[in-house]
This record gives structure tokens, C-alpha cells and sequence, in this order.
């Protein structure tokens, strides 16, 4: 920490925070789709196509027809300024997971230590940021002398805006050249690419790199490269910045990856790390309301009940605790942390009742299952509903692990563990979405995690995944070998971390203790995946899907890479507008 103290300023995080997507590799011009290493699958969900409702976007010119390369260029900066000012009402939520790296022998380089940040950001034309982790701000501060005062430079490059834009202040020909470099499709986008570099005595702090420009409204979705000349007291990391096509007319800043640094022979390099940024919740909180109240639909009630009556003691109680359980869910996602119900719900709820039916399991209220849209690994329930979240699903190599992940919230279910009902009360609902991880928990004592562990174990033995339990013990094995350097990634904000402070592993150890041994240098042994190699999430909707990718094969130690970052490669679309599906009388426009 004291060499980053030194090496890097007050511009770190503005250098790491914005965007994201699935798990890639560097890619040819002609852009595929990102892919994962060979291995099981889960369940298989209905992936189908994202539906993205939208509110009606600001009225997009018509596409123009340019005849020479300084008109495409006018239509460049043009499209860009447009997004800016559209985005100006937006407020999304901002991810970035940054792991630092060291050389090993046999992996090439692997994590050492890890950071997270989750932030609110207004997009208006003073940036504010709000943070949801409460010990943010002592690690910024101490990282880069006062982050506080950094958000208060209006969009100059060394915000997290630097990474959004291109240059949200001065993106123009007196500040720019632009060269025309040749076509390249991205996925089934064919692109203009352009080199952008500062003029001379144009200030410091200017985007220099490489652009993408999609060729019908010339809006770009891809930006690569840094910013320069950077001034004494700063040090500009490098980008490559995604855009998707999730409102008609624009192409929304998604997806971020980071990287400096490397230990290839002769290197210098004394700081080496990757950093995976990701936005989403643009449109969640400006229409979640009015939406709903579209929807409404008044019908008739008949009850055809024999007697009509109030409920019993019982079924009050069992009716208070579902109003809490509903209370939270329904808050989790307003606050852009969890995900509308979809069909990766169906595949946990799938695997929970083969466990269920086999172990004869009837439960008063039904099971559900959620997704939380964050990295850190982290697994709780509220009342029946269990949550595990997005990074947690993308890291587990089979549906065997993804059974022994959810037993364990099943056992805290059938055991009576969660039928505290503080939260039907609505007023323990207002608060703000930043402060959510500080007025809400679902942590359990010890006592009661270990009687959890060892029901899950039961409840394993007696379903479809009795002969399979070494995989998820294999997974366990591989967290332990990474724990120490992996803090930030397995901190729980909501529920039970899986290790302690010292980094050792305390979920489901029985499972971890009778796993086969860890052995990297097996091929067929794929114990952990990477990030982002399961779950595709919609930054406009927070919608989520399984990604669909073809295996690809191993052929060293060094492509497995369990739980580490990876650049991003999303396989560009155009939005498209299908009529199968109706929102309020309206077509749906949808990704395909």
C-alpha cells in the first residue's frame, strides 16, 4: 500500500470506475463472442431475448448520408455531445473490482490483493458520487489524498467521467485530430475506427487512443487507449470502454476493463494489476414507480373460501413474516442491488427443488430465489427467498456446486433461522439507496451457520448431487488458496462471509476437507471459473440471463484463471424492435 501511496494520486479510482461485461480474452478485429474454459454447465435457463423497456428517448435526427471523412467526424462529435445530454437525468450504478497482481511460475501472475468500489453516480453537470460501502472513503482518502475533493472538478478527465467520454468538455476539433484508420465489425456492428490524439498545446489530460463508430447514426461504442499528457502529480491508467445499444439513437457506456503492467522477461514493471468496471441501473430508479403504477389492473375479488374469516394466529404470522421478506426484496432492487425476476431465477429455483423433493421438504411458504447484481461472492436469504449474487454464480463450475451453494440457505430455511419480521414494518424501508448495507442484514450467528453446514451436507446426500460433491469441494479448496489475497471479494455486505478475518474458508468445510486435492497442472480440473463467465447483466434494465458461449478448450495451467478479472469483449448488437412482447400497448424494443 505505501508503494501505491506513492506511485499513484488522487486519480486511481477515477481510472477504474465505470464499466463492465461478460469474461473475454484480446480478440481479433473480427469481433466473437466472449467464451468460458470446458466445463459443466448448470441447469439450463431459458435465456431468450433481453426485453428493454424504455421511456421515450430525445428525438434522434435521421441518419445522415456523409460524403467525406471530416463529415463522419462532425456526426462523431455530434452523437456525443447528444449522449452526454441525454444522460444527464441518469444516476446508474457504478461497480469496479480491481485485483493487483504478482508473478508465479506456473499461472503467470495471479492476485495478491483485491479492492471494490460501488458508488451511485449522477450524471448532471456537477458530478456527484455515493458511495454504498461505508469504508470507501478512508481507503480513497488514504489512496489518494482527498477523493472528496476530486468529484468536485466538473468532468475534467481525471473523474470517472474520463472513462465514460471520450472528453465530456472538450471533445472538438480545436482540441483533437482525427484520422481515419479502416472498417472492423464488432460482433455484427460494422464500425468506423478513428485515432484520436490531443493537439498540441491543447491542455493536459486529453483522451489519446483509438475510437469506434458505428456506421447508420455514428455514435461510437468503443473507446481504447489513455489520457495525455499527463500532468506531474497524476498517472492515467489505460481504458477500453464498451457501449451497448439499449435506447434507440444511443449507444449506453456499459462495460470498462483496465490493465497496467506486466512481468514479461525484461519488464520493469513494478505495479501490475487488472480492473473490470460495470454500470447499470440507468433507467431503475428514474421509472420503476411510474411503471408500476401503468400496470396497475383493478379486478374483481370472490371468495369462494367456505367461511370467510380472519386468518388464524398462525397464518397471521406466517402472512407478517412474508410482508418483511417482500419489504426487502422489493427495497434490494430498488436500491439497483438485485434483479428483476427472470429466468436465472428459474435455474436456482430448478436445482432447489430436486434438493427439496428429494429430501421430501414441505414447507409452509414456497422457496424463491434472487439474484444480486454485485461481485463480491456472497450467498443469504430473507425469509424464503434466497439471493446469491452474480459473481458468486459466475465463478461456480458446475450445477453440483451451485446445489451445495444454495443447501446452505436452504438449511437455514428449514431449520427456522430466518423468521425474524422487523422489516414488515415500512417505515425501516426509507432510507436511501447508498445507505442500504447500513440499515439492512441477514448475517447469522455462529451457532447457527454451523448447524446450517450440517444440515446442507444431509440434504446434499440425500439429492441428485450425492455423487457429485467433489466439485463443490474443489471449488471450496480453490477459494482457500486464494482467500488471503482475496478480501474484498469475499467480504459479505448483506450476509455471512465464506472465510473469516484471517482468511480461512468456514462454509461447508466438510465438503472442502473431503474434496480430491488441488492440482493446477491437471487440465480436466476446473475447480473455479473467472469472472463474468456465467451471468449477462442489462445495464438500462438490470435484467440478467445465462450467457450462451461454446466451450473452449484448456491447454495450460494459466487458462483456467479462477476468480480473476478478464477484459470484456460483448458481441455488439443493434436494438431492434419486436412485437412479440407488449409493454403497455407498446413494442418492446429488445437486444437480440
Amino acid at each position: 500500500m505505501k508503494f501505491w501511496g506513492r506511485l499513484l494520486p488522487f486519480s486511481l479510482l477515477c481510472a477504474l470506475s465505470a464499466v463492465a461485461q461478460q469474461a473475454g480474452s484480446p480478440a481479433p478485429p473480427a469481433q466473437t463472442p466472449a467464451a468460458e474454459p470446458a466445463t459443466v454447465q448448470p441447469v439450463s435457463g431459458t435465456s431468450g431475448t433481453s426485453g428493454t423497456a424504455v421511456a421515450p428517448p430525445a428525438a434522434v435526427a435521421p441518419a445522415r448520408v456523409p460524403v467525406s471523412v471530416d463529415q463522419v467526424v462532425d456526426a462523431v462529435i455530434e452523437r456525443e455531445h447528444a449522449l452526454i445530454n441525454y444522460l444527464k437525468t441518469r444516476t446508474p450504478v457504478i461497480e469496479t473490482y480491481l485485483q493487483n497482481l504478482q508473478p508465479d511460475a506456473k499461472m503467470g501472475a495471479l492476485p495478491k490483493e483485491d479492492h471494490y468500489f460501488l458508488s451511485r453516480m449522477d450524471l448532471s453537470d456537477t458530478v456527484e458520487r455515493r458511495d454504498y460501502l461505508a469504508k470507501q472513503v478512508s481507503f480513497q482518502r488514504s489512496l489518494m489524498g482527498g477523493f472528496t475533493k476530486l468529484f468536485r472538478i466538473q468532468y475534467q478527465p481525471m473523474g470517472f467521467s474520463w472513462m465514460i467520454f471520450a472528453d465530456r468538455s472538450n471533445f472538438d476539433r480545436s482540441h483533437y485530430d482525427f484520422r481515419y484508420m479502416h472498417r472492423e465489425f464488432l460482433g455484427e456492428v460494422k464500425c468506423l475506427v478513428f485515432e484520436v490524439t490531443p493537439k498540441k498545446n491543447a491542455g493536459t489530460g486529453l483522451f489519446k487512443g483509438q475510437i469506434w463508430v458505428e456506421d447508420q447514426d455514428y455514435n461510437i461504442v468503443r473507446l481504447n487507449g489513455t489520457y495525455w499528457p499527463r500532468p506531474k502529480n497524476a498517472y492515467y491508467f489505460h481504458m477500453d470502454s464498451w457501449r451497448l445499444n439499449l435506447v434507440p439513437g444511443y449507444w449506453i457506456p456499459s462495460y470498462i476493463y483496465s490493465e497496467e503492467g506486466d512481468f514479461s522477461y525484461g519488464s520493469k514493471d513494478k505495479l501490475a494489476f487488472k480492473a473490470q468496471s460495470r454500470i447499470w441501473g440507468y433507467d431503475v430508479t428514474k421509472n420503476l414507480r411510474d411503471d408500476e403504477l401503468t400496470d396497475v389492473k383493478v379486478e374483481s375479488v370472490n371468495d369462494v373460501s367456505p367461511t370467510a374469516q380472519d386468518l388464524s394466529p398462525l397464518e397471521a404470522q406466517r402472512a407478517w413474516q412474508q410482508q418483511a421478506e417482500d419489504n426487502v426484496v422489493a427495497r434490494l432492487q430498488e436500491a439497483g442491488l438485485l434483479a428483476p425476476p427472470g429466468d436465472v431465477d428459474k435455474v436456482l429455483q430448478t436445482v432447489i427443488n430436486n434438493i427439496m423433493i428429494t429430501n421430501n421438504l414441505d414447507l409452509p411458504r414456497p422457496v424463491r430465489a434472487r439474484v444480486m447484481v454485485t461481485y463480491p461472492l456472497e450467498t443469504f436469504s430473507v425469509g424464503n427467498t434466497i439471493i446469491v449474487s452474480r459473481g458468486l454464480i459466475d465463478t461456480l463450475p458446475d450445477e453440483a456446486s451451485l446445489a451445495a451453494i444454495l443447501s446452505h440457505e436452504l438449511a437455514h430455511i428449514v431449520l427456522g433461522h430466518n423468521l425474524g419480521s422487523k422489516y414488515a414494518f415500512t417505515d425501516r424501508m426509507l432510507f436511501s439507496d447508498e445507505s442500504t448495507y447500513q440499515n439492512l442484514g441477514f448475517r447469522h450467528n455462529p451457532e447457527e451457520e454451523t448447524a446450517a453446514d450440517a444440515k446442507a451436507v444431509e440434504l446434499l446426500k440425500n439429492s441428485p448431487y450425492a455423487q457429485k460433491l467433489a466439485s463443490p469441494g474443489l471449488y471450496l479448496r480453490q477459494l482457500q488458496a486464494l482467500a488471503p489475497e482475496l478480501p474484498a471479494l469475499l467480504t459479505a455486505h448483506l450476509g455471512n462471509s465464506f472465510s473469516d478475518d484471517r482468511g480461512n474458508i468456514t462454509r461447508l468445510v466438510a465438503l472442502e476437507t473431503s474434496a480430491p486435492a488441488l492440482d493446477v497442472s491437471k487440465l480436466d480440473q476446473i475447480a473455479a471459473l473467472p469472472l463474468g463467465g456465467r451471468i449477462k447483466l442489462d445495464p438500462w434494465q438490470d435484467k440478467v440471463e445465462m450467457i450462451k458461449a461454446a466451450p473452449v478448450s484448456i491447454t495450460s495451467a494459466r487458462d483456467k484463471m479462477p476468480f480473476e478479472v478478464t477484459p470484456f469483449f460483448p458481441r455488439l448488437t443493434r436494438l431492434t424492435t419486436t412485437t412479440s412482447e407488449q409493454t403497455n400497448g407498446q413494442a418492446t424494443p429488445a437486444q437480440k
